[in-house]
């Protein structure tokens, strides 16, 4: 078996020795979870938000370092097949985690808006739980019922049209789905020029995507009426929009790795799984984005 200092065509897989960054990495993610902890419960002895920086800080550090230590170890070639073909797994099953994080969520807006609103609402068998509860509540989606509570009690609040920015963002998570096709094939076939231009044209559309979520979420908070919490509508768009927002830009800024690293000489047309696995990361949140203009903006 191969040790830290030998390449990989010397031995069967390359195990690193004395790394320090797993532990770094279990002390990073416990300062993070205490910081949001801290600032969720609003916590005066301790400023949580300070602890909570804090935590961020140590998982970039973390990020940069490990992430550069296998970028080296790539270059200095101690990697061979098996160890690209663990690559491959493990980041296989990292997309199915999260398809099956976003299937909770696209599963809890099924459940409230195609079950439990109707049956609040006295529809089907569950008609007992309307005449008991809330027998004057009379649902209908969109909703920020049963409860309506805050500052829109009144169920003011205007639902997010499909048309607009959500419009414009599909676009450009299209065509940035095929921007990092084309810069796949240029690389593949030894294109550089190709393959830089179409890759910084990718993240470049991923950064535009977050900055009109952002605009959308500004328009939503002052002009509709819309928050977090306006009721399971506010909550489910939310969610589902955040957290899908925060997957783009935490592709993008992994698609700005890979082309400075491309810039550098790295990937050859035989030797890039790094590259393969931001794009399959960004295929995905590209995917997950037409479930979202579907069910959460269209229909």
């Amino acid at each position: 078996m191969a040790n830290a200092h030998t390449p990989a065509d010397q031995g069967k897989y390359y195990v690193p020795h004395g790394s320090p960054w797993p532990f770094f990495g279990s002390v990073s993610l416990f300062v993070l979870m205490l910081g949001a902890a801290l600032t969720l419960e609003g916590s005066d002895s301790i400023p949580g938000s300070y602890v909570l920086m804090a935590g961020f800080a140590l998982i970039f550090v973390l990020f940069y370092g490990w992430f550069g230590k296998v970028i080296e170890e790539n270059q200095a070639g101690m990697y061979n097949l098996d160890v690209d073909r663990s690559f491959r797994m493990g980041m296989m099953w990292f997309i199915f985690s999260e398809v099956m994080f976003f299937a909770a969520f696209f599963g809890a807006l099924f459940y409230a808006r195609n079950l439990s609103i109707p049956w609040l609402s006295g529809e089907g068998a569950k008609h007992a739980t309307h005449a008991l509860i809330w027998g004057s509540y009379e649902g209908g989606w969109p909703t920020n019922g049963p409860l309506k509570l805050g500052p829109h009690a009144d169920g003011s609040f205007e639902k997010m049209d499909a048309v607009g920015l959500p419009a414009i963002n599909t676009l450009l998570l299209l065509t940035s789905g095929v921007t990092i096709t084309v810069a796949h094939h240029a690389l593949r076939a030894g294109n550089r020029a190709v393959l830089s231009i179409f890759l910084a044209l990718t993240f470049i559309l991923g950064f535009i995507f977050v900055g009109c979520q952002a605009l959308e979420y500004h328009e939503a908070y002052t002009e509709r009426g819309l928050q977090l919490g306006t009721g399971i509508y506010g909550s489910t768009f939310f969610m589902l929009t955040g957290f899908h927002g925060l997957h783009v830009t935490i592709g993008a800024i992994m698609l700005t790795v890979i082309w400075l690293r491309t810039l550098k000489g790295h990937f050859t047309a035989d030797n890039h799984f790094a590259f393969e696995a931001v794009a399959w990361y960004w295929h995905f949140v590209d995917v997950v984005w037409l479930g979202l203009f579907v069910f959460v903006y269209w229909l």
